[in-house]
């Protein structure tokens, strides 16, 4: 079940960064219990290639190695304006016809657009790219307030740690909720982040008392999640009336309280039905929806299918 074997493009001055969190996401955790992967950096011919640090990476893998990965990952580069090696687009399109994931992180989407890979399809890129990647490609649909666009087999990110976002949902969409929560746990960093690019570019950086307070009302909303909490009591712990609290969490969230409480809730109901036997009408009552009718047309919204059949695809033996 889902991908093992992960081909990462770095181009000519990769980012550092890049190469870092897709190391860190899908590093060894096998003695944790979680599945281990086989990670293998590439470029057009082994041998070193420059980050935009100015290090030296000796890579040891050639475009080869694309060809039997399970997904394929098209990382950010100094010279990502300037037309990719033809080679290069040649092993990308030949991963996504024989059936791998084919993802990209920040301007790795230019790799992918020069491709024709993103044509007739939404994608994003780092914000201050978008307009430029739209008017490149006017075939593709750039979302430039998004952390990232699923497209099935192709899946971009936004920029920087946007790409944390993007690997985790990779995680959860392939293996399971329980197992991109762990990771994101081990990472110490939220397992879903609500909302998209534009908070990151308008709104400042959470600061002072009325942050903190905001912060522990989301983490006690976290852990009771089975109560039917209304925004006039979130407002109440955070000490402030309805109105600024709604302003407020949608500043430093992104989204609405209800669209956060019904995310985090459905996020619940999918680690209980991969981890535990509980029937759907008991899972309702510990996540807060008000039946499990409920629960199931949301869950289908979310996910495409009906929670048993989601246990079904993730239950472990």
């Amino acid at each position: 079940m889902g991908f093992v074997s992960i081909a990462v493009y770095a181009p000519a001055g990769v980012a550092a960064f890049g190469l870092g969190l897709v190391a860190e996401v899908f590093g060894d955790r096998r003695h944790l219990g979680l599945p281990g992967f086989d990670v293998a950096v590439c470029a057009d011919a082994p041998g070193p290639v420059r980050t935009d640090l100015g290090l030296a990476l000796r890579v040891e893998w050639g475009l080869d190695r694309l060809s039997g990965a399970d997904l394929v990952f098209a990382l950010p580069g100094n010279d990502f304006r300037d037309p990719p090696s033809a080679a290069s687009l040649d092993a990308f399109r030949a991963a996504h016809a024989r059936g791998a994931i084919v993802a990209s992180h920040c301007v790795g989407a230019y790799q992918l657009a020069a491709a024709g890979l993103l044509d007739g399809r939404r994608a994003t890129t780092h914000w201050r790219f978008a307009a430029e990647l739209a008017a490149r490609h006017p075939a593709v649909t750039v979302d430039p307030d998004v952390l990232y666009v699923d497209e099935d087999r192709i899946v971009t990110g936004a920029g920087a740690a946007a790409g944390v976002d993007l690997c985790l949902h990779l995680l959860r969409r392939e293996h399971g909720a329980a197992v991109a929560n762990a990771v994101a746990r081990d990472l110490v960093v939220p397992p879903h982040r609500d909302g998209g690019q534009a908070q990151f570019v308008a709104a400042p950086v959470p600061t002072g008392t009325d942050d903190e307070r905001l912060g522990a009302v989301l983490a006690w909303a976290r852990a009771n999640l089975h109560r039917r909490t209304t925004i006039d009591e979130l407002a109440g712990r955070a000490l402030t009336s309805r109105r600024t609290f709604i302003r407020r969490f949608r500043d430093v969230t992104g989204a609405t309280p209800h669209a956060w409480l019904l995310t985090q809730r459905l996020n619940q109901v999918e680690e209980l039905l991969e981890v535990t036997d509980l029937s759907i009408e008991e899972i309702a009552h510990r996540t807060g929806f008000s039946s499990a009718a409920v629960l199931r047309e949301q869950f289908v919204r979310r996910r495409g299918v009906p929670p048993r059949d989601y246990r079904r695809t993730f239950v472990r033996g």
